[in-house]
Protein backbone atom coordinates (compact mmCIF):
# COMPACT_ATOMS: atom_id res chain seq x y z
CA UNK A 1 0.00 0.00 0.00
CA UNK A 2 2.58 2.73 0.64
CA UNK A 3 4.15 4.22 -2.32
CA UNK A 4 7.53 3.92 -3.35
CA UNK A 5 8.35 7.53 -2.39
CA UNK A 6 6.99 6.91 1.02
CA UNK A 7 9.27 4.30 1.51
CA UNK A 8 12.20 5.95 0.32
CA UNK A 9 11.42 8.89 2.40
CA UNK A 10 11.17 7.07 5.79
CA UNK A 11 14.49 4.62 4.73
CA UNK A 12 16.46 7.63 4.44
CA UNK A 13 15.00 9.09 7.47
CA UNK A 14 15.04 6.36 9.80
CA UNK A 15 18.33 6.05 11.85
CA UNK A 16 19.86 2.39 12.79
CA UNK A 17 21.78 2.80 16.30
CA UNK A 18 24.39 -0.19 17.02
CA UNK A 19 23.81 -1.92 19.81
CA UNK A 20 21.18 -0.09 21.68
CA UNK A 21 19.73 -0.62 24.18
CA UNK A 22 21.61 -3.58 24.69
CA UNK A 23 24.87 -5.42 22.47
CA UNK A 24 23.72 -7.07 19.69
CA UNK A 25 20.76 -5.11 19.08
CA UNK A 26 20.10 -2.37 15.74
CA UNK A 27 17.73 -0.22 17.13
CA UNK A 28 15.78 1.80 14.59
CA UNK A 29 14.90 5.35 15.48
CA UNK A 30 12.26 7.17 14.04
CA UNK A 31 12.74 10.01 15.96
CA UNK A 32 13.72 11.92 12.92
CA UNK A 33 10.44 11.52 11.14
CA UNK A 34 9.00 13.88 13.58
CA UNK A 35 11.16 16.78 12.37
CA UNK A 36 9.70 16.21 9.00
CA UNK A 37 5.87 17.60 9.61
CA UNK A 38 5.04 16.20 5.73
CA UNK A 39 6.47 13.07 6.14
CA UNK A 40 5.36 12.29 9.09
CA UNK A 41 1.25 13.05 7.85
CA UNK A 42 2.23 10.50 4.80
CA UNK A 43 2.99 8.18 6.96
CA UNK A 44 -0.59 8.68 8.97
CA UNK A 45 -2.12 8.57 5.97
CA UNK A 46 -1.28 5.49 4.61
CA UNK A 47 -1.51 3.69 7.91
CA UNK A 48 -5.20 5.17 8.24
CA UNK A 49 -5.71 4.08 4.65
CA UNK A 50 -5.09 0.56 5.79
CA UNK A 51 -7.96 1.04 8.66
CA UNK A 52 -10.33 3.14 6.59
CA UNK A 53 -13.81 1.44 7.93
CA UNK A 54 -12.59 -1.54 9.19
CA UNK A 55 -12.03 -1.19 13.33
CA UNK A 56 -14.03 0.54 15.72
CA UNK A 57 -10.81 1.79 17.75
CA UNK A 58 -7.24 1.87 18.05
CA UNK A 59 -5.14 0.21 20.56
CA UNK A 60 -1.50 2.12 20.88
CA UNK A 61 1.60 -0.19 22.94
CA UNK A 62 3.73 2.42 24.62
CA UNK A 63 5.23 4.37 24.18
CA UNK A 64 5.97 4.49 20.52
CA UNK A 65 3.19 3.14 19.65
CA UNK A 66 1.33 6.38 20.86
CA UNK A 67 2.90 8.70 18.61
CA UNK A 68 1.65 7.13 15.45
CA UNK A 69 -1.86 5.97 16.73
CA UNK A 70 -3.28 8.44 18.65
CA UNK A 71 -3.24 10.31 15.13
CA UNK A 72 -5.14 6.93 13.06
CA UNK A 73 -6.97 7.32 15.53
CA UNK A 74 -8.36 10.80 15.81
CA UNK A 75 -8.46 10.71 11.48
CA UNK A 76 -10.57 6.95 11.75
CA UNK A 77 -13.05 9.02 14.15
CA UNK A 78 -12.47 6.23 16.94
CA UNK A 79 -11.20 5.71 20.32
CA UNK A 80 -7.82 5.31 21.22
CA UNK A 81 -6.75 2.54 24.07
CA UNK A 82 -3.61 3.18 26.07
CA UNK A 83 -1.78 -0.20 26.15
CA UNK A 84 1.21 0.49 28.90
CA UNK A 85 3.87 -1.01 31.08
CA UNK A 86 3.05 -2.78 34.23
CA UNK A 87 2.54 -0.16 37.37
CA UNK A 88 1.77 2.75 35.23
CA UNK A 89 -1.97 2.79 35.15
CA UNK A 90 -4.72 3.54 37.65
CA UNK A 91 -6.94 0.22 38.99
CA UNK A 92 -9.10 -1.41 37.14
CA UNK A 93 -7.05 -2.80 34.76
CA UNK A 94 -5.75 -6.26 33.34
CA UNK A 95 -2.55 -7.27 32.79
CA UNK A 96 -0.34 -9.74 30.43
CA UNK A 97 2.86 -10.87 30.37
CA UNK A 98 5.37 -11.80 27.44
CA UNK A 99 8.54 -11.87 26.20
CA UNK A 100 11.02 -9.91 24.24
CA UNK A 101 13.88 -10.23 22.02
CA UNK A 102 15.68 -9.39 25.64
CA UNK A 103 13.94 -9.96 28.52
CA UNK A 104 10.50 -10.49 29.32
CA UNK A 105 8.11 -7.69 30.64
CA UNK A 106 4.15 -6.99 31.09
CA UNK A 107 1.55 -4.61 30.03
CA UNK A 108 -1.59 -3.37 31.14
CA UNK A 109 -4.98 -1.92 29.82
CA UNK A 110 -7.69 0.04 32.09
CA UNK A 111 -10.83 -2.56 32.32
CA UNK A 112 -14.01 -1.05 30.69
CA UNK A 113 -12.48 1.15 27.60
CA UNK A 114 -13.30 -1.56 25.01
CA UNK A 115 -16.65 -2.71 23.91
CA UNK A 116 -17.64 -6.50 23.62
CA UNK A 117 -17.29 -7.54 19.77
CA UNK A 118 -15.34 -3.88 19.02
CA UNK A 119 -12.88 -4.55 16.44
CA UNK A 120 -9.49 -3.38 17.39
CA UNK A 121 -6.26 -2.10 15.34
CA UNK A 122 -3.47 -2.59 17.60
CA UNK A 123 -0.54 0.00 16.39
CA UNK A 124 3.05 -0.11 17.26
CA UNK A 125 5.91 1.22 15.59
CA UNK A 126 8.40 -1.71 14.89
CA UNK A 127 7.26 -5.29 15.27
CA UNK A 128 10.06 -7.80 16.44
CA UNK A 129 9.98 -11.25 18.26
CA UNK A 130 6.14 -10.37 18.65
CA UNK A 131 5.91 -11.18 22.01
CA UNK A 132 4.51 -7.42 22.76
CA UNK A 133 1.80 -7.80 20.10
CA UNK A 134 0.46 -10.61 21.15
CA UNK A 135 0.16 -9.94 24.58
CA UNK A 136 -1.89 -6.86 24.04
CA UNK A 137 -3.99 -9.01 21.33
CA UNK A 138 -4.62 -10.88 24.07
CA UNK A 139 -5.75 -7.79 26.43
CA UNK A 140 -8.25 -6.86 23.76
CA UNK A 141 -9.23 -10.22 23.76
CA UNK A 142 -9.67 -10.83 27.45
CA UNK A 143 -12.45 -7.83 27.08
CA UNK A 144 -14.35 -8.80 24.75
CA UNK A 145 -12.91 -7.17 21.86
CA UNK A 146 -11.23 -8.40 18.64
CA UNK A 147 -8.00 -7.78 17.09
CA UNK A 148 -9.01 -7.27 13.74
CA UNK A 149 -5.77 -5.36 12.34
CA UNK A 150 -2.41 -4.75 13.51
CA UNK A 151 0.26 -1.74 11.65
CA UNK A 152 3.68 -1.41 12.25
CA UNK A 153 5.76 1.07 10.95
CA UNK A 154 8.95 -0.98 10.96
CA UNK A 155 8.58 -5.27 11.20
CA UNK A 156 12.16 -6.83 11.46
CA UNK A 157 11.41 -10.40 9.32
CA UNK A 158 14.37 -12.46 10.33
CA UNK A 159 12.62 -12.48 13.74
CA UNK A 160 9.72 -13.75 12.54
CA UNK A 161 6.72 -11.81 14.68
CA UNK A 162 4.21 -11.95 11.93
CA UNK A 163 4.38 -15.59 12.46
CA UNK A 164 3.19 -15.18 16.47
CA UNK A 165 -0.02 -13.08 14.94
CA UNK A 166 -1.28 -15.48 13.08
CA UNK A 167 -3.72 -17.15 15.71
CA UNK A 168 -5.35 -13.97 16.03
CA UNK A 169 -7.24 -14.28 11.86
CA UNK A 170 -6.13 -10.77 11.36
CA UNK A 171 -4.57 -8.56 8.83
CA UNK A 172 -1.24 -7.15 9.38
CA UNK A 173 0.37 -4.25 8.02
CA UNK A 174 3.87 -2.69 7.47
CA UNK A 175 5.11 0.20 5.49
CA UNK A 176 8.98 -0.97 6.43
CA UNK A 177 10.33 -4.17 6.21
CA UNK A 178 13.93 -5.35 7.86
Amino acid sequence: MASRDLIQNLEETIENIADFPVPGIQFKDITPIFLQPKLYEDVIADLVEFSRGKVDAVCGIESRGYLFGIAIAVALEVPFILIRKKGKLPPPFISEKYDLEYGSAEIEMREGQLKSGQRVLIHDDLLATGGTTEAAAKLVEKQGGVAAQFSFLIALKDLHGVDKLRQFDAEVYKILEY
